[in-house]
């Protein structure tokens, strides 16, 4: 599990997989959360604009970061 360490209260979630390397742009981002194959905290996301905060869990394409501040 890869840790995304944040210095504001929250980030968004495309901004987080996009930190993470999990996809390569924010249109691919879009993309992937809108076809629900994301998931914060275990439950489907459709929101690319979804406020992640410590402790925030998001699984995507068999890989999981952890957002930490």
């Amino acid at each position: 599990m890869k840790t995304i360490k944040i210095r504001d209260d929250y980030i968004k979630l495309g901004q987080a997989m996009k930190l993470a390397g999990l996809v390569g742009s924010g249109v691919e981002a879009k993309i992937v959360i809108q076809d629900g194959k994301v998931k914060v905290n275990g439950t489907t996301e459709l929101q690319r604009g979804k406020k992640l905060r410590n402790g925030d869990i998001v699984s995507y394409h068999g890989e999981t970061i952890q957002i930490a501040q």
